[in-house]
Protein backbone atom coordinates (compact mmCIF):
# COMPACT_ATOMS: atom_id res chain seq x y z
CA UNK A 1 0.00 0.00 0.00
CA UNK A 2 1.39 3.44 -1.20
CA UNK A 3 1.92 6.13 1.63
CA UNK A 4 -0.48 8.51 0.08
CA UNK A 5 -3.38 5.50 0.37
CA UNK A 6 -2.33 4.38 3.35
CA UNK A 7 -3.19 7.91 5.00
CA UNK A 8 -6.65 7.80 4.25
CA UNK A 9 -7.19 4.89 6.34
CA UNK A 10 -6.07 7.06 9.14
CA UNK A 11 -8.40 8.46 12.08
CA UNK A 12 -10.62 10.78 10.27
CA UNK A 13 -10.62 13.62 12.68
CA UNK A 14 -13.19 16.12 13.38
CA UNK A 15 -15.57 14.46 10.03
CA UNK A 16 -18.18 12.80 10.77
CA UNK A 17 -19.95 9.64 9.22
CA UNK A 18 -24.02 9.09 8.34
CA UNK A 19 -25.69 5.83 9.45
CA UNK A 20 -27.42 5.97 6.20
CA UNK A 21 -24.61 4.04 5.07
CA UNK A 22 -24.81 0.87 6.59
CA UNK A 23 -28.33 0.95 7.87
CA UNK A 24 -29.62 -1.40 5.81
CA UNK A 25 -26.98 -4.04 6.73
CA UNK A 26 -27.26 -4.10 10.18
CA UNK A 27 -30.52 -5.09 12.53
CA UNK A 28 -27.89 -4.87 15.67
CA UNK A 29 -27.07 -0.94 15.92
CA UNK A 30 -23.73 -2.09 17.43
CA UNK A 31 -22.51 -3.51 14.70
CA UNK A 32 -23.50 -1.02 12.79
CA UNK A 33 -21.29 1.50 14.40
CA UNK A 34 -18.19 -0.78 14.25
CA UNK A 35 -18.20 -1.25 10.64
CA UNK A 36 -17.89 2.90 10.79
CA UNK A 37 -15.55 3.10 13.12
CA UNK A 38 -13.32 0.60 11.31
CA UNK A 39 -13.37 3.18 8.52
CA UNK A 40 -11.75 5.45 10.67
CA UNK A 41 -14.45 8.26 12.14
CA UNK A 42 -15.00 8.78 15.75
CA UNK A 43 -18.36 11.06 15.38
CA UNK A 44 -21.36 9.73 13.55
CA UNK A 45 -24.39 10.96 12.51
CA UNK A 46 -27.09 8.99 13.69
CA UNK A 47 -29.84 9.24 10.41
CA UNK A 48 -33.71 8.96 10.72
CA UNK A 49 -33.87 5.31 9.93
CA UNK A 50 -32.60 4.66 13.11
CA UNK A 51 -34.93 2.27 15.42
CA UNK A 52 -35.22 3.04 19.44
CA UNK A 53 -34.11 -1.32 19.34
CA UNK A 54 -30.73 -0.08 17.55
CA UNK A 55 -30.25 2.52 20.33
CA UNK A 56 -30.01 0.07 23.41
CA UNK A 57 -26.88 -1.32 21.63
CA UNK A 58 -25.50 1.93 20.71
CA UNK A 59 -26.30 3.76 23.55
CA UNK A 60 -23.98 1.91 25.78
CA UNK A 61 -20.90 2.79 23.03
CA UNK A 62 -22.04 6.34 23.41
CA UNK A 63 -21.52 5.85 27.03
CA UNK A 64 -17.95 4.20 27.12
CA UNK A 65 -16.95 7.02 24.98
CA UNK A 66 -16.11 4.52 22.32
CA UNK A 67 -18.07 6.87 19.56
CA UNK A 68 -18.95 10.70 19.50
CA UNK A 69 -22.18 11.59 18.00
CA UNK A 70 -22.27 15.02 15.68
CA UNK A 71 -25.42 14.87 14.81
CA UNK A 72 -28.54 13.28 14.64
CA UNK A 73 -30.96 13.76 11.51
CA UNK A 74 -34.94 14.59 12.57
CA UNK A 75 -37.15 12.82 12.88
CA UNK A 76 -34.94 11.22 15.74
CA UNK A 77 -35.62 7.58 16.31
CA UNK A 78 -37.31 6.32 13.22
CA UNK A 79 -40.65 7.60 13.10
CA UNK A 80 -43.09 4.89 10.89
CA UNK A 81 -45.85 7.46 10.03
CA UNK A 82 -44.85 8.47 6.41
CA UNK A 83 -46.57 12.26 7.72
CA UNK A 84 -43.51 12.91 10.00
CA UNK A 85 -40.82 11.21 7.65
CA UNK A 86 -38.78 13.00 5.30
CA UNK A 87 -40.94 14.17 2.42
CA UNK A 88 -43.57 15.87 4.30
CA UNK A 89 -45.18 19.02 4.94
CA UNK A 90 -43.94 18.40 8.62
CA UNK A 91 -43.53 21.95 9.97
CA UNK A 92 -45.20 23.73 7.54
CA UNK A 93 -48.12 21.55 8.05
CA UNK A 94 -51.30 23.76 7.82
CA UNK A 95 -53.41 21.53 10.37
CA UNK A 96 -52.53 22.77 13.47
CA UNK A 97 -52.44 19.37 15.54
CA UNK A 98 -50.22 18.07 12.39
CA UNK A 99 -47.73 20.58 12.65
CA UNK A 100 -48.07 20.57 16.55
CA UNK A 101 -47.16 16.72 16.65
CA UNK A 102 -44.13 17.64 14.04
CA UNK A 103 -42.96 20.62 16.91
CA UNK A 104 -43.32 17.63 19.40
CA UNK A 105 -41.25 15.43 17.07
CA UNK A 106 -38.37 17.73 16.17
CA UNK A 107 -37.72 18.97 19.62
CA UNK A 108 -37.88 15.12 20.78
CA UNK A 109 -34.68 14.45 17.92
CA UNK A 110 -32.96 17.90 19.70
CA UNK A 111 -33.32 15.97 23.08
CA UNK A 112 -31.74 12.64 21.68
CA UNK A 113 -28.58 15.19 20.14
CA UNK A 114 -27.97 16.84 23.80
CA UNK A 115 -27.94 13.54 25.71
CA UNK A 116 -25.51 12.21 23.07
CA UNK A 117 -23.15 15.08 22.94
CA UNK A 118 -24.45 16.24 20.26
CA UNK A 119 -23.80 19.78 18.21
CA UNK A 120 -27.12 19.82 15.88
CA UNK A 121 -30.23 18.49 14.21
CA UNK A 122 -30.47 18.03 10.51
CA UNK A 123 -33.89 19.21 9.69
CA UNK A 124 -35.87 18.21 6.53
CA UNK A 125 -38.44 21.94 7.21
CA UNK A 126 -41.64 21.07 4.69
CA UNK A 127 -42.24 21.10 1.21
CA UNK A 128 -44.70 22.98 -1.53
CA UNK A 129 -47.48 20.24 -1.71
CA UNK A 130 -47.16 20.04 -5.46
CA UNK A 131 -47.66 15.61 -6.90
CA UNK A 132 -44.49 14.42 -6.47
CA UNK A 133 -45.05 12.85 -10.08
CA UNK A 134 -44.02 16.44 -11.00
CA UNK A 135 -40.79 16.18 -9.97
CA UNK A 136 -40.45 12.54 -10.96
CA UNK A 137 -41.87 13.94 -14.35
CA UNK A 138 -38.94 16.51 -14.75
CA UNK A 139 -36.05 14.21 -13.78
CA UNK A 140 -37.24 12.01 -16.62
CA UNK A 141 -37.13 14.16 -18.72
CA UNK A 142 -34.11 16.36 -17.91
CA UNK A 143 -31.96 12.66 -18.18
CA UNK A 144 -33.91 11.80 -21.27
CA UNK A 145 -34.48 14.83 -23.43
CA UNK A 146 -31.97 17.06 -21.24
CA UNK A 147 -32.33 20.96 -19.52
CA UNK A 148 -32.32 23.00 -22.53
CA UNK A 149 -35.18 20.83 -24.38
CA UNK A 150 -38.77 22.41 -25.00
CA UNK A 151 -40.14 20.21 -23.54
CA UNK A 152 -38.33 20.27 -20.02
CA UNK A 153 -38.41 24.14 -20.03
CA UNK A 154 -42.49 24.23 -20.41
CA UNK A 155 -42.77 21.22 -17.88
CA UNK A 156 -40.00 23.49 -15.28
CA UNK A 157 -42.04 26.81 -15.94
CA UNK A 158 -45.29 24.95 -15.00
CA UNK A 159 -43.91 23.77 -11.97
CA UNK A 160 -42.24 27.13 -10.78
CA UNK A 161 -45.35 28.92 -11.44
CA UNK A 162 -47.39 26.19 -9.51
CA UNK A 163 -44.40 26.30 -6.48
CA UNK A 164 -43.69 30.14 -6.29
CA UNK A 165 -47.95 30.58 -6.29
CA UNK A 166 -47.89 28.38 -2.80
CA UNK A 167 -44.21 28.25 -0.97
CA UNK A 168 -44.26 31.99 0.87
CA UNK A 169 -47.16 30.67 3.07
CA UNK A 170 -45.38 27.31 3.33
CA UNK A 171 -42.28 29.06 4.45
CA UNK A 172 -43.71 31.40 7.15
CA UNK A 173 -45.60 28.83 8.88
CA UNK A 174 -42.25 26.78 8.96
CA UNK A 175 -40.85 30.70 10.31
CA UNK A 176 -43.30 30.12 13.27
CA UNK A 177 -42.74 26.87 13.77
CA UNK A 178 -39.04 26.68 14.06
CA UNK A 179 -39.40 29.84 16.62
CA UNK A 180 -41.75 27.98 18.97
CA UNK A 181 -39.20 25.03 18.34
CA UNK A 182 -36.14 27.22 19.49
CA UNK A 183 -37.98 28.83 21.97
CA UNK A 184 -38.68 25.64 23.95
CA UNK A 185 -35.25 24.25 23.23
CA UNK A 186 -33.54 27.30 24.71
CA UNK A 187 -35.98 27.27 27.89
CA UNK A 188 -34.41 23.25 28.22
CA UNK A 189 -30.64 24.64 28.02
CA UNK A 190 -30.09 22.46 25.42
CA UNK A 191 -26.69 23.92 23.57
CA UNK A 192 -28.14 22.50 20.44
CA UNK A 193 -28.79 24.27 17.01
CA UNK A 194 -30.76 23.33 13.99
CA UNK A 195 -29.38 22.94 10.38
CA UNK A 196 -32.83 23.10 7.56
CA UNK A 197 -31.15 21.40 5.28
CA UNK A 198 -31.25 21.75 1.30
CA UNK A 199 -33.26 19.04 -0.50
CA UNK A 200 -33.32 16.41 -3.28
CA UNK A 201 -36.71 17.10 -4.55
CA UNK A 202 -37.54 20.82 -6.01
CA UNK A 203 -40.81 21.32 -4.81
CA UNK A 204 -39.33 20.85 -0.81
CA UNK A 205 -38.05 23.79 1.31
CA UNK A 206 -35.79 25.29 1.28
CA UNK A 207 -34.73 27.30 -1.66
CA UNK A 208 -31.45 28.76 -0.49
CA UNK A 209 -33.29 32.39 -0.85
CA UNK A 210 -36.33 30.45 1.15
CA UNK A 211 -33.40 29.58 3.67
CA UNK A 212 -31.99 33.07 3.79
CA UNK A 213 -35.42 34.22 4.93
CA UNK A 214 -35.65 31.58 7.33
CA UNK A 215 -32.93 32.28 9.60
CA UNK A 216 -32.89 36.19 8.73
CA UNK A 217 -36.15 35.94 10.53
CA UNK A 218 -35.02 33.69 13.24
CA UNK A 219 -31.59 35.79 13.44
CA UNK A 220 -30.28 35.27 17.12
CA UNK A 221 -32.07 32.02 17.02
CA UNK A 222 -30.11 28.13 16.98
CA UNK A 223 -31.24 27.99 13.48
CA UNK A 224 -28.81 27.67 10.27
CA UNK A 225 -28.49 25.92 6.85
CA UNK A 226 -27.56 22.31 6.69
CA UNK A 227 -25.94 22.49 3.06
CA UNK A 228 -26.31 19.57 1.70
CA UNK A 229 -23.98 19.73 -1.38
CA UNK A 230 -25.39 16.67 -3.12
CA UNK A 231 -28.52 17.84 -3.20
CA UNK A 232 -27.96 21.31 -3.51
CA UNK A 233 -26.00 20.24 -7.04
CA UNK A 234 -29.10 18.43 -8.25
CA UNK A 235 -31.63 21.51 -7.74
CA UNK A 236 -28.99 23.91 -9.50
CA UNK A 237 -28.95 21.68 -12.59
CA UNK A 238 -32.43 21.04 -12.69
CA UNK A 239 -32.46 25.07 -12.04
CA UNK A 240 -34.06 25.67 -8.70
CA UNK A 241 -31.28 27.96 -7.54
CA UNK A 242 -27.33 28.63 -8.45
CA UNK A 243 -25.79 26.40 -5.84
CA UNK A 244 -22.65 28.38 -5.40
CA UNK A 245 -23.43 31.83 -5.73
CA UNK A 246 -26.31 32.21 -3.93
CA UNK A 247 -24.62 30.41 -0.75
CA UNK A 248 -22.05 33.76 -0.56
CA UNK A 249 -24.96 35.18 1.37
CA UNK A 250 -25.08 32.31 4.23
CA UNK A 251 -21.59 31.50 4.76
CA UNK A 252 -21.83 32.73 8.52
CA UNK A 253 -25.17 31.00 9.31
CA UNK A 254 -23.89 27.41 7.66
CA UNK A 255 -24.37 24.96 10.54
CA UNK A 256 -23.30 21.35 9.25
CA UNK A 257 -22.29 19.94 5.78
CA UNK A 258 -23.84 16.72 3.93
CA UNK A 259 -20.89 15.83 1.94
CA UNK A 260 -21.31 13.42 -0.89
CA UNK A 261 -21.48 14.23 -4.92
CA UNK A 262 -23.88 13.76 -7.78
CA UNK A 263 -24.12 11.89 -11.17
CA UNK A 264 -26.31 13.53 -12.95
CA UNK A 265 -29.61 13.14 -10.41
CA UNK A 266 -28.14 10.46 -8.60
CA UNK A 267 -26.75 11.55 -5.31
CA UNK A 268 -24.71 10.22 -2.15
CA UNK A 269 -21.38 8.92 -4.14
CA UNK A 270 -18.04 9.74 -3.06
CA UNK A 271 -16.41 12.93 -4.26
CA UNK A 272 -14.16 12.96 -6.72
CA UNK A 273 -14.14 9.26 -7.00
CA UNK A 274 -17.35 8.22 -8.87
CA UNK A 275 -17.63 11.48 -10.85
CA UNK A 276 -13.55 11.03 -11.78
CA UNK A 277 -14.27 14.99 -12.01
CA UNK A 278 -10.59 16.00 -10.38
CA UNK A 279 -12.53 19.94 -10.06
CA UNK A 280 -16.00 20.29 -9.98
CA UNK A 281 -16.57 19.39 -6.63
CA UNK A 282 -14.07 22.08 -5.88
CA UNK A 283 -16.68 24.54 -5.55
CA UNK A 284 -18.33 23.40 -2.42
CA UNK A 285 -15.21 23.04 -0.25
CA UNK A 286 -15.71 26.29 0.96
CA UNK A 287 -18.11 25.41 2.58
CA UNK A 288 -17.25 22.46 4.06
CA UNK A 289 -14.35 24.37 5.93
CA UNK A 290 -16.43 26.85 7.32
CA UNK A 291 -19.06 24.38 8.53
CA UNK A 292 -18.91 23.08 12.37
CA UNK A 293 -20.33 20.19 11.57
CA UNK A 294 -18.69 18.05 8.29
CA UNK A 295 -20.78 14.53 7.69
CA UNK A 296 -20.17 12.36 4.82
CA UNK A 297 -23.61 11.12 3.50
CA UNK A 298 -22.75 8.17 1.03
CA UNK A 299 -24.38 5.57 -0.18
CA UNK A 300 -23.86 1.50 0.52
CA UNK A 301 -22.57 1.33 -3.11
CA UNK A 302 -19.22 3.10 -1.90
CA UNK A 303 -16.95 0.82 -0.75
CA UNK A 304 -14.51 1.65 1.89
CA UNK A 305 -11.32 2.12 -0.39
CA UNK A 306 -13.60 4.71 -2.10
CA UNK A 307 -14.33 6.41 0.91
CA UNK A 308 -10.87 6.45 2.21
CA UNK A 309 -8.98 7.90 -1.20
CA UNK A 310 -12.12 10.03 -1.54
CA UNK A 311 -11.56 11.62 1.94
CA UNK A 312 -7.70 11.62 1.35
CA UNK A 313 -8.04 14.07 -1.98
CA UNK A 314 -11.09 16.15 -0.29
CA UNK A 315 -8.66 16.78 3.20
CA UNK A 316 -5.40 17.52 0.62
CA UNK A 317 -7.78 20.31 -1.14
CA UNK A 318 -9.04 21.41 2.03
CA UNK A 319 -5.95 21.60 3.18
CA UNK A 320 -4.39 23.91 0.07
CA UNK A 321 -7.67 26.09 -0.02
Amino acid sequence: MSPAKDQGWLDKGEFSFSTCWNIKRHPVGSDMIREIAELGFRRIELNYNVTRDMLTTIEPMIERGEIGISSVHNTFPHVADPDYGTDSELLGFQDEDRRKRAIDLLIGSAEYAHRYGGEAVVVHPGEVPIPVNVSQELAQLYNEKGKDSTAYRLKWEEFLEQREALSSGYVQTIIHSLDEVCSRVAAKGWNVRFGIETRSRPQQIPTLAEAKTIIQALKGAQVGIWYDTGHAIMMDRLGLYDSVSEMEGLMDDIVGVHIHETLGLSDHWCPYIHSQDMNFYDAYLPMIQRSQVKVYELKAACTPEDIHESHRLLVAKLERL
